[in-house]
């Protein structure tokens, strides 16, 4: 397959570039810097420069033209404010859906965040609370495309624990933790797997293997 990543120098998204190109898959990574090419090209991903916070989608079509998947595992990232989980957690993610309609390209993960699924609790850090409400507005703007077989996963907090090769994933979980490694291999599978287009789904470390997590799912009704 051939799959672009949006935030292509991100934690998860340079772990997923390694398993799909490892494993034979051509992969480009839309990144912001020209320095954090290397870095992609170490893995044998294709970098991509553009800025997504300034691009218009024409700008992203052209590269996404032929993929068979894109996945947007962008945000803004710790240290960020309120305004920038505006313009790269929701906006960009609009941009990018657009794009990939434009081209084409059907299948499409949005990597999103739990928490999600209501509004802030009174007393959330304001930072905090923008980017539940970024991330709320980007999962609602690709669930309601018709033009897109979407998958939104929703980690748990990410950890820089070693992988587990093990999960939990489902509609709902329940809160916990997650490692970096097991959500990049989650996306590698769901990739696989289009059965799991049309569903929003919680993840967290847990007993079950990944491949038979994702097939677990594939199997049940949306």
């Amino acid at each position: 397959m051939r799959i672009v990543i949006a935030g292509g120098h991100g934690q998860i998204a340079l772990r997923l570039e390694r398993l799909l190109t490892a494993r034979g898959d051509e992969v480009a990574g839309v990144i912001r810097k020209p320095e954090q090419a290397g870095d992609l090209l170490a893995s044998g991903t294709e970098p991509v420069v553009c800025d997504l916070e300034t691009a218009a989608a024409e700008d992203l079509v052209k590269h996404l033209e032929g993929a068979d998947a894109a996945v947007f595992a962008a945000g803004a990232g710790p240290g960020s404010g309120a305004a920038r989980k505006e313009t790269v957690d929701h906006r960009a993610a609009v941009l990018f859906a657009d794009a990939a309609e434009q081209a084409g390209v059907r299948r499409f993960l949005l990597v999103s965040s739990m928490g999600t699924s209501q509004e802030p609790p009174p007393g959330t850090d304001p930072v905090f609370a923008a980017y539940l409400r970024a991330k709320t507005a980007a999962e609602n703007d690709v669930r309601a495309r018709g033009g897109l077989d979407w998958t939104v996963l929703r980690p748990g907090r990410l950890t820089d624990d070693p992988g587990t090769g093990r999960v939990e994933l489902a509609e709902h979980t329940g809160r916990s933790e997650v490692t970096r490694d097991d959500v990049a291999a989650v996306l590698a599978a769901l990739l696989d797997e289009p059965r799991t287009a049309h569903r929003t789904l919680d993840l967290v470390n847990g007993g079950t293997p990944v491949a038979e997590a994702v097939r677990a799912v594939a199997g049940q009704r949306g």
